[in-house]
């Protein structure tokens, strides 16, 4: 058989293959956005969506809403997965998951069971950096200006005084050096802003080979204390992942300059919560921000819950949000549309651009 129409062979069954594939929207699509999938998906493709609930949230879903579509559904995409529906899913070939993160997949034990049916999982890596990388610049900036107790100060009309006394003289950006360990789609961003504000900025990533746009020099993993030493802002943008849980301890912390500023936008596991506390109350940090916060899970820990048990939120020297860096304009949308993309590949045999290692975890 000759090249050319071997491949016109092989393009057909690939959309024979997509015209048979059942996707199964995991939230409660608006018309919209199931409109979106179709229209985006080879013709033939049927889109289902669970049935309408008295629902307190449309992102969630339960058991018994997906039940009847996921027995024999090619493609999942959302947000969330109810206990038991990947289990019923056994014609699932991809899950398209609409969130960057993937290390809540990898707990209930969606990598094994998705590796067992060599089904495929794609995320959407790179759809909320820009909305994080902003979050994160917004957590430099107001620790260094001390944006919260000066904005108090001044609903209370009281002025600084003394002038420029200590306690309440604003850090600077310009000329210092910032720290980017985990060089990816967000902390590239970082990299990418903080040189707009004349920063020296250092990056850790793990193959230090790779330059990035804004980075005037790349370290590896083995290096990471010399580098924090020489910083006097560091940004955490990290995935957890087995090595990277619990990476940043006492010796990492110690390694920081006595007065550095620590920033996290990438997931609060990766910082060890008792070193912090400490750093933070002794004065060897001056600061800290976050959006990330620690998940403590029945079997693992007690009490069982969200957040600190240092009430580090409290302390004076700390700014933060609750999980809402990728609550911003834009977001939601770009979510979705790279959901789809996951899908519109699979089903043209494309490689993912999103792929997420089973193996690696990322």
């Amino acid at each position: 058989m000759a090249k050319g129409t071997a491949d016109v062979v092989q393009r057909r069954l690939v959309l024979k293959k997509a015209i048979e594939m059942k996707v199964l929207c995991l939230w409660h699509a608006t018309q919209q956005e199931v409109g979106k999938i179709r229209a985006a998906m080879p013709a033939g493709t049927e889109v289902v969506v669970p049935a309408e609930t008295d629902y307190l949230s449309r992102y969630e879903t339960t058991y018994d809403d997906l039940e009847p579509h996921a027995r024999d559904a090619d493609a999942f995409i959302g947000w969330t997965i109810p206990a038991g529906i990947l289990e019923v899913a056994e014609r699932l070939k991809i899950l398209s998951w609409l969130h960057v993160g993937v290390d809540d997949l990898r707990q209930i034990g969606a990598f094994t069971l998705l590796a067992q049916r060599g089904a495929k999982l794609a995320n959407i890596a790179g759809a909320n950096a820009i909305a994080i990388a902003e979050q994160g610049m917004m957590l430099m900036l107001a620790l260094a200006k001390n944006a919260v107790v000066k904005h108090q100060m001044a609903v209370e009309g009281r002025s600084s005084f003394p002038v420029w006394g200590d306690e309440n003289r604003s850090a600077m950006l310009q000329g210092r050096t910032v720290g980017v360990i985990g060089v990816g789609s967000i902390g590239g961003r970082v990299a990418k802003y903080a040189k707009a504000f004349d920063m020296n900025v250092l990056g850790v990533r793990r193959n230090k080979e790779h330059s990035a746009e804004g980075v005037d020099k790349m370290y590896g993993p083995d290096e990471l204390h010399a580098v924090l030493a020489q910083c006097g802002y560091v940004v955490v943008a990290t995935p957890n992942t087995k090595d990277t849980t619990g990476f940043f301890g006492k010796a990492e912390l110690a390694s920081m300059k006595q007065g550095s500023f620590l920033i996290n936008v990438g997931r609060a596991a990766t910082i060890q919560e008792k070193p912090l506390y400490d750093a933070l109350t002794s004065g060897h940090l001056r600061g800290f921000g976050t959006d990330v916060w620690w998940r403590y899970e029945f079997g693992r820990t007690f009490p069982i819950g969200w957040g600190s048990r240092l009430d580090i939120q409290r302390l004076p020297n700390v700014i933060c949000s609750a999980r809402e860096a990728h609550n911003a304009d834009d977001v939601l949308e770009r979510s979705i549309e790279w959901g789809i993309d996951n899908l519109v590949e699979f089903a043209e045999g494309q490689p993912l651009k999103r792929a997420v290692s089973l193996e690696a975890g990322y």
